[in-house]
């Protein structure tokens, strides 16, 4: 499946699932919807995976945050805020932040073996003794195809390196 695909796969779910909560909730209190919305909506359908299937292409990114920014809508004293607003009063993050945090976190669990794939799998340490920062510094490789950047063990390296 592509990743496009899957993007509008569950960006779908959770139109649906958006909606039947519309629907069927008469108390649309800032609490009861962020407790709906954390557990029904983004978890289970628009965070699920994202390291393997993170969208790359702008359409799918736009896509998806339209998700969460439809839903922070129907929260009726957030209506007539921006969205930016609207997410700093919910103390939500936008959903490329989650992603990237998401990213950082499964790099963790493999460099410390939390995780059931080996690190060795998709890294290689870089042995520059020259460089700044960290020690678990992960080696760049190149890429020649644009589409090769956006895979999960590419697109994580600058941001795992940069951490302090």
């Amino acid at each position: 499946m592509k990743v496009s695909q899957q993007c509008s796969k569950a960006c779908s779910k959770t139109y649906r699932m958006s909606g039947l909560i519309k629907r069927t909730i008469e108390n649309k209190s800032k609490e009861v919807m962020l407790r709906l919305y954390k557990s029904l909506v983004c978890p289970p359908h628009v965070d699920y995976c994202s390291s393997a299937w993170s969208p790359h292409y702008v359409k799918d990114k736009i896509q998806a945050e339209k998700v969460q920014r439809r839903f922070t809508k129907m929260i009726p004293e957030m209506r007539n805020h921006s969205y930016e607003a609207r997410l700093k009063k919910l103390h939500l993050w936008s959903l490329k932040e989650r992603r990237n945090r998401s990213d950082i976190i499964e790099v963790f669990k493999m460099f410390k073996c939390i995780s059931a794939i080996p690190f060795r799998t998709f890294f290689q340490l870089d042995n520059n003794n020259r460089t700044r920062g960290h020690s678990a510094k992960i080696k760049k490789n190149r890429c020649r195809t644009d589409l090769r950047k956006h895979f999960f063990s590419e697109r994580v390296v600058n941001r795992w390196n940069s951490l302090n």
